[in-house]
């Protein structure tokens, strides 16, 4: 589709893990400003795989800001906790 923009990116040894986390957490919370859940949920989940991966030398790397970000985001409103997508409200009838 013409004027849109897909971003793929691959989990190689060649791109400096550290690097490729903070721009796929970078690109999930510019996907949540945008209010585009579907895309941020698959952001933030390569993020976290991602980050799971990392050693805890390479986590500190990880600016705290984007660290915050990404388990409050996993916690609040992606974690088992959370309500389904569509079924949270009923539509009130007139």
């Amino acid at each position: 589709m013409p004027g849109r923009i897909w971003y793929h990116f691959p989990m190689s040894s060649t791109v400096d893990p550290v690097k490729e986390t903070c721009c796929l957490i970078r690109l999930a919370r510019s996907y949540w400003d945008a209010h585009r859940n579907p895309a941020c949920r698959t952001h933030r989940d390569m993020a976290m795989k991602q980050y799971e991966n990392l050693s805890r030398e390479q986590k500190k790397k990880i600016p705290q800001v984007l660290r915050v970000w990404l388990r409050y985001r996993s916690e609040k409103y992606f974690g088992p906790g959370r309500t389904a997508p569509g079924t949270g409200r009923k539509k009130k009838r007139r």
